[in-house]
């Protein structure tokens, strides 16, 4: 969530970036924040005046009984009892100013990184680094969904069965694939500094609301009404609000943490060949890894996470891209973003297997995630996240592009964790 005062201070800025998001009614909005703010201090100064005139009054009444004058002492008990109505009822329009001051800044997303291209759609991404060899499959290779029925490890009818469609079965290699990606990702991250977390898997709507999910993506996202929590799209959630309403000292830098959990989204997209198989589900596996940074260095934090994840996919032996996402396809709350894509050779298609964002301080100030400064001056924190890694398309792309007459060959990385080579 933008403040305010930035908005304020830097409307052009503010303007110019949700043009770049192609958001609409972008001056309205805008304007709209800031005669919320103007109406939310007047009625807040006149509900102080109000409270204190009252104030004022009490210690005369106080002073008029002592002196044995009850009846101007009664006056003014008239005019205290007329005074907090006013306060209540002042009171009750600066919670609605407030509220409605909170559900504007709500709809506004985050502005855009100078870096970031412009643009509509992920057709108008910038492709900035590639790597790998794409493999030349033999004759007669298939795509990971008919890959997984000749070897029976993965099944999507028991899936849809037992749950819905987008919710498959892992069986004997293939759940011991699965749990080994996991692990592998896991003892990565954890190599390399991050803290290994194991969150809840449900949140409440404050912790959806401190990482943007929500009001946002209300509708992509599972929902038990009886107890109002909320499935988790991504360990994102839980983990950065493991942070909400805290104050941290400047000493703590960095902060990063990683977590294993399953993920579920309700919105699914549409049907077709580019969604068959594991290349879009309603739960699914990921690994996560998430930062805290001093504002001074969320930039190289950035980049070093990409590293991070370039690190694992060569290691994985997998052909892959980084994106940098124009401003039309950027997510909600990010200001710059790089997706991770491994090519699928039986797809003869790129598959996003991570995404790897800077949220600078718009995550931070709706989790009211603050640190002190040298000076004692409370900042806002910077938060950044990103898969470290999604498990289904990287799995997609390790069974298609690893497929030989005699099965499947397993990267040399994975041996350790799998107990096995081959999947045959």
């Amino acid at each position: 969530m933008l403040q305010v005062q930035y908005i304020k201070e830097n409307k052009e800025t503010v303007l110019v970036g949700m043009a770049k998001r192609n958001f609409k009614n972008a001056e309205r909005i805008v304007d709209e924040v800031i005669s919320s703010d103007e109406n939310r201090k007047a009625t807040q100064a006149k509900l102080d005046n109000v409270l204190a005139e009252s104030n004022k009054i009490s210690k005369e009444i106080g002073i008029l009984f002592k002196s044995g004058e009850a009846q101007k002492a009664g006056i003014l008990k008239e005019k205290t009892a007329a005074l907090k109505e006013e306060s209540k009822d002042l009171s009750a329009q600066l919670t609605a100013a407030n509220e409605h001051l909170k559900n504007v800044l709500y709809s506004i997303p985050n502005i855009p990184n100078e870096l970031v291209p412009a643009g509509n759609s992920e057709e108008d991404n910038e492709i900035v680094f590639e790597a790998g060899k794409i493999p030349s499959l033999h004759e007669g290779a298939l795509p990971h969904w008919e890959l997984v029925k000749k070897y029976d490890i993965i099944d999507f009818e028991l899936g849809n069965k037992i749950a819905a469609a987008g919710f498959p079965v892992y069986k004997g290699k293939g759940a011991r694939l699965q749990r080994a990606l996991i692990n592998y990702f896991l003892d990565k991250n954890t190599a390399a500094g991050y803290l290994e977390i194991q969150p809840p898997y449900l949140v409440n709507e404050a912790s959806g609301i401190g990482t943007g999910q929500l009001p946002d993506k209300d509708g992509q996202m599972y929902h038990d009404a009886k107890d109002d929590l909320y499935l988790i799209p991504t360990a994102e959630v839980p983990v950065t609000n493991i942070y909400r309403d805290v104050i941290l000292k400047e000493e703590d830098f960095p902060i990063a943490n990683t977590a294993y959990t399953p993920c579920f989204r309700r919105e699914a997209g549409s049907y077709g060949a580019h969604v068959r198989g594991l290349n879009r589900l309603h739960q699914f596996d990921k690994v996560e890894i998430v930062r805290l940074e001093h504002p001074n260095n969320s930039t190289s934090a950035l980049s070093g996470m990409v590293d991070h994840i370039k690190n694992i996919l060569e290691e994985l032996k997998l052909p892959y891209r980084i994106v940098k996402l124009c401003a039309g396809d950027l997510g909600f709350t990010s200001t710059l973003t790089y997706d991770f894509e491994a090519f699928s050779t039986s797809q003869d298609k790129w598959l996003e297997i991570s995404s790897v964002s800077n949220f600078e301080t718009f995550q931070a100030n709706r989790l009211k995630l603050r640190f002190k400064n040298k000076e004692g001056k409370k900042e806002l924190v910077h938060t950044l996240n990103g898969s470290s890694l999604a498990l289904p398309r990287v799995m997609a792309a390790l069974l298609e592009n690893n497929q030989t007459p005699e099965g499947i060959q397993i990267p040399k990385a994975l041996v350790p964790y799998t107990g096995f080579d081959l999947i045959n």
